[in-house]
């Protein structure tokens, strides 16, 4: 056995015999509320700092917003070194409607193996294990040949701009590779994602007297069917996948097909641009002609079509229409990226998976968007593996498999230990 090979059994076993101080810890971030919005981490943040103090940290507080509040801290002496950071925020979607929960949002209670409560899944469990693994390495005086960086970040929820996008671009935080313990599948971390194009559509209209339409004025609300009619053409294109992605595109099909079996029939959406019309408003009563109408469109991007393209294919289809119109973005905006299942930071991940678990692991994509396409907007390679229930994420009864926490962060430990001793 390898000194490195011994130095992970052991790192793994502490987190086996530590278990139950694990969980209390992602226990504790669940019952501290941080609903974003309105996105206040102030508590949770005070939370996580006293605790890594009590292991010996430094750590850096950045307030990129009112109330929202960023941690750094590092731990290794040798800049010369690899350097790895581990990526998590502290924020969570609304609880909504607690009449509709089976238990507290806020509760951080284990009932039957399940940790419960909002965030549970997304993603104070994996945050937790991100946060615990730290911590350990400097209780136990772990003498890295490189650095560790802990970012806690307040801002995802919303795709807003005040957490990874702000340390990166303020140069608060450097490294060679990422691992962000955002919610994945068991076996298959997430190396890629599609792009994201949010916009709204306004259409203009002339008013008028119900009682004389169509023939008076002129209807937003009838214009903005023919409008949504040609967005959702989107759907329709038949997009090249570039070769490179296609061994990464195909294995995130086989994913779909062997391991969550209920999104077989989701296949498609890997190639295609995904349209959800997700809200529209217009008129003032159903005897006025209306003159205006909006809708909000969610798209997500394959690999083969840019955001580029997208804006000219709307306004190439919008302007034959000729409706009145003006388009505006908001929200996620990127290209469909990814990072190489060969580079360092995929590999110490997905071999260590393996080695934990002694299950098949590859990397695949996500069809939705997160703080990892900052990452290689920035240059650093960066994946996605966490503890999660993913039926539960941002819904009612939020939870997570205890089991799934403990195995994480094993993998969190033994993957550090082959990144910066490699």
């Amino acid at each position: 056995m390898t000194t490195k090979q011994a130095l992970k059994d052991q790192l793994i076993q502490e987190i086996e015999d530590n278990k139950a101080d694990l969980i209390d810890l992602c226990s504790q971030l669940i019952k501290i509320p941080s609903e974003n919005p309105p996105g206040d981490s102030t508590e949770i943040t005070n939370f996580i700092d006293d605790y890594l103090k009590e292991a010996g940290t430094h750590n850096l507080w950045y307030e990129s917003a009112e109330k929202m509040y960023n941690l750094v801290s590092t731990i290794g002496s040798d800049p010369n070194g690899k350097h790895l950071i581990f990526c998590g925020h502290s924020d969570v979607v609304p609880t909504g409607d607690h009449s509709k929960w089976d238990f507290p949002p806020t509760s951080g209670e284990v009932v039957d193996g399940w940790l419960l409560g909002r965030g549970a899944s997304d993603m104070k469990a994996g945050l937790g294990g991100l946060i615990f693994t730290f911590a350990m390495l400097k209780k136990l005086n772990i003498e890295l040949p490189g650095q560790l960086t802990l970012a806690v970040v307040p801002d995802e929820e919303t795709g807003g701009e005040y957490g990874v996008p702000w340390l990166l671009d303020n140069q608060l935080i450097v490294g060679d590779g990422c691992l962000i313990a955002e919610p994945s599948s068991r076996y298959n971390p997430t190396i890629g994602q599609k792009g994201s194009y949010w916009f709204k559509l306004k259409v203009f209209g002339e008013p008028g007297h119900g009682s004389l339409s169509p023939l008076a004025g002129h209807n937003a609300i009838t214009d903005m069917i023919d409008a949504i009619n040609e967005i959702r053409k989107l759907w329709e294109l038949d997009i090249e996948i570039p070769e490179r992605v296609r061994p990464l595109i195909e294995k995130s099909k086989r994913y779909m097909r062997e391991v969550e079996t209920d999104r077989e029939a989701f296949q498609p959406v890997m190639d295609h641009v995904t349209v959800n019309i997700g809200k529209i408003q217009g008129g003032t009563k159903s005897n006025m002609i209306p003159e205006s109408c909006e809708v909000e469109v969610d798209c997500r991007l394959p690999f083969g079509i840019t955001q580029d393209d997208v804006t000219t294919f709307l306004h190439e289809k919008l302007d034959a229409l000729g409706i009145n119109y003006e388009i505006s973005r908001f929200g996620f905006r990127s290209n469909a990226n990814s990072t190489r299942a060969d580079d360092p930071v995929c590999k110490s991940i997905i071999n260590n998976i393996h080695y934990v678990t002694g299950h098949e692991s590859y990397g695949v994509m996500q069809w939705a968007s997160s703080d990892a396409r900052h990452f290689r907007e920035h240059n650093i390679p960066v994946l996605q593996y966490g503890p999660a229930y993913l039926p539960s994420i941002h819904g009612y009864n939020e939870k997570v498999q205890v089991e799934d926490i403990v195995r994480c962060c094993k993998v969190y430990i033994a993957a550090v230990v082959d990144y910066l001793f490699d």
